[in-house]
């Protein structure tokens, strides 16, 4: 089902979702493996949102059929919602400018360093970026690189992601909000989860997840590891979509914020091979001091800016 990219429909949805208080279940001071978890359900209220969504969607359905020899170079204005919130991907065709200039683009915390583009080697799959942590009166420029075998996503809506665009499974980078001088075996999960389950987080397009549950949580060298899984939803089906993910923190020398890459994959992919593979790319992720150079300390101009920036 395709719906317009503003859609009473979604008002409806995004309504319902601020009925909720999400919370997540902080760990004991210090990280270790464990089982502890928050779930959390809402299928009993997506019930009847969903039904109120429908309802008020039907009146901008797409009742015609597309023409056959439409423009080539025409921006596509629409948007498969299943294929989206599974995958991040519109099936009906790529993303146009038009489509992405309609949607915010997630709060990731990640801050593009002015004059610095983020890249990615075609051989190796190797990817880097500068950023910059802290705030605007006292910025840290941090150098971030990880290996994937996903291809770089580019557009408004993204800061630093590679995804897979058949499978969507992929990994994106978030920087947390200042830890306060704590090292990263005394923040709770819920610190960093936070970031990635915000109403305006990446996992939100159409609210945050549910069934959050931390798997395994545990200290490596200078490094937090977070496995966790949780659910999306689809909003046409009412039903929510099981996803696992691993998150990999660290803080860099010099800046009081933790950067994290979030690596995940359907839980259907995840149980085929795809744990491996986002582990070894979790594995990959570097986030270090900037080395010297010519570049000012200041935001990249993205037309919206951060909280901190």
């Amino acid at each position: 089902m395709k719906i317009s990219s503003v859609s009473a429909a979604s008002f409806v949805l995004l309504g319902a979702e601020s009925a909720w208080s999400f919370q997540y279940v902080a760990s004991s001071s210090r990280p270790r493996a464990d089982t502890s978890c928050a779930a959390i359900s809402r299928r009993n209220i997506l019930s009847s949102a969903g039904e109120a969504a429908m309802a008020a969607g039907a009146a901008i359905l797409l009742g015609g059929a597309e023409q056959a020899n439409a423009d080539a170079a025409a921006i596509q204005d629409s948007l498969n919602i299943d294929s989206f919130l599974r995958s991040g991907v519109d099936a009906g065709g790529a993303m146009g400018v038009s489509s992405q200039a309609g949607k915010s683009r997630p709060q990731t915390g990640v801050v593009l360093r002015d004059g610095s583009e983020v890249l990615q080697d075609g051989r190796s799959g190797a990817v880097s970026a500068e950023i910059l942590t802290g705030t605007k009166a006292k910025p840290t420029a941090v150098l971030v690189s990880f290996a994937s075998p996903w291809k770089l996503e580019t557009g408004t809506v993204f800061d630093v992601e590679t995804r897979d665009r058949k499978t969507g499974n992929g990994a994106f980078l978030a920087v947390t909000k200042s830890t306060e001088g704590k090292a990263l075996a005394d923040l709770p999960s819920s610190f960093f989860l936070e970031r990635l389950f915000d109403p305006t987080g990446r996992y939100s397009f159409y609210g945050p997840p549910t069934d959050v549950k931390v798997k395994k949580n545990e200290i490596i060298g200078d490094r937090r590891y977070i496995e966790l899984s949780f659910s999306n939803l689809s909003q046409s089906t009412n039903a929510e979509i099981p996803r696992r993910a691993l998150l990999v923190a660290t803080i860099p020398s010099g800046s009081d914020n933790a950067v994290t890459l979030v690596a995940s994959a359907n839980s259907s992919q995840w149980k085929k091979g795809a744990d491996k593979q986002v582990r070894e790319v979790a594995d990959s992720f570097r986030a270090v001091p900037a080395p010297k150079s010519s570049l000012k300390l200041r935001a990249k101009d993205r037309g919206a800016p951060s909280l901190d920036f």
